[in-house]
């Protein structure tokens, strides 16, 4: 894998932190160490945004190898300031992946009315900012009404290496559900989704009619005409989650498309709130969250 070093200028950016290395160490493990407050999520950050230098020159590869004398700094500030983007935040980023929290509203990827403001085109051009040949490659989608967690690739390779292997890389998926209704009990719906020509996924019982599709759902709270859901994934078909609520008999709040009459916080009630998978060049699992909106939670 190549190793990213960016030179930079230290007038705009001051030293937070200093050591330097009495023994040989890989450069990730020698953060966690120097910094035992520091969360792991926090140190992998900084390699992230540029905040970690080793001689003088940023560092944002994990497994950089470290040489007794080496000097090792962490900055106040990312050395490499990209382009803003809108609609998403940067949870996590290293030389294979970029994990971001998406705002309702966003597309995932162009369409034929919008082909410019996508969490696509907004991550493509925050990469080449860093490096002109720099690409990124979706793993995974979002509905544009739906928030939360996302993940994106830096290469073709490890793009097919986690869709090739996502069934065994990814340990949770899991959702947060505003409903029309009271749901009494937790459970789980089973069917099998095909696609009509309108683009609507229809849900049958009969094995012959799809794809199969199981989504779990566990009830969190309920108030006078909503309720609230927790929901994992067993499968990830297309709308699933949509479709098996109308099953359920309980539409998302503000989804007209699968049978939803109320719109009361201006959005579809669906959150991508957790994504747990194995990385696929370490092997690390690892975790991401996106906090539940408060129009979700106000409603209860």
């Amino acid at each position: 894998m190549e190793q990213r070093k960016i030179m930079m200028k230290k007038k705009s950016n001051e030293q937070k932190a200093g050591w330097i290395v009495r023994e040989p160490a890989e450069l990730l493990k020698f953060l966690f160490e120097m910094m035992p407050s520091q969360s792991r999520k926090s140190v992998k950050g900084m390699l992230g945004r540029g905040q970690v230098t080793v001689n003088d020159n940023v560092i944002t590869q994990f497994n950089e190898t470290l040489s007794t004398g080496d000097r090792v700094a962490i900055l106040s500030e990312g050395a490499n300031p990209k382009v803003k983007v809108k609609g998403i935040e940067i949870l996590y980023e290293d030389d294979d992946l970029v994990a971001v929290d998406k705002e309702a509203g966003l597309l995932t990827i162009a369409s034929d009315k919008e082909k410019q403001a996508t969490a696509y085109r907004q991550l493509s051009d925050y990469v080449k900012s860093g490096n002109p040949k720099a690409r990124i490659f979706i793993v995974h989608r979002l509905d544009r009404d739906t928030s939360g967690v996302m993940l994106f690739a830096k290469s073709k390779q490890i793009q097919q290496r986690l869709q090739n292997s996502w069934k065994d890389s990814v340990r949770e998926r899991t959702y947060i559900a505003l409903v029309e209704g009271i749901v009494e009990k937790n459970g789980t719906v089973t069917s099998w989704l095909t696609e009509d020509k309108t683009l609507t996924m229809r849900s049958s019982s009969r094995p012959d009619k799809g794809q199969k599709a199981v989504t779990r759902y566990k009830v969190l709270e309920t108030g006078r005409e909503l309720s609230l859901l927790q929901v994992n994934l067993e499968t990830g078909r297309k709308n699933q989650i949509r479709v098996h609520m109308q099953d359920l008999g309980h539409p998302i709040i503000g989804d007209r498309k699968y049978g939803s009459r109320k719109n009361i916080i201006g959005r579809l009630g669906l959150h991508a709130y957790a994504l747990q998978f194995k990385h696929p060049t370490t092997g690390e699992v690892m975790r991401f969250e996106s906090k539940t909106p408060e129009s979700f939670t106000r409603r209860i």
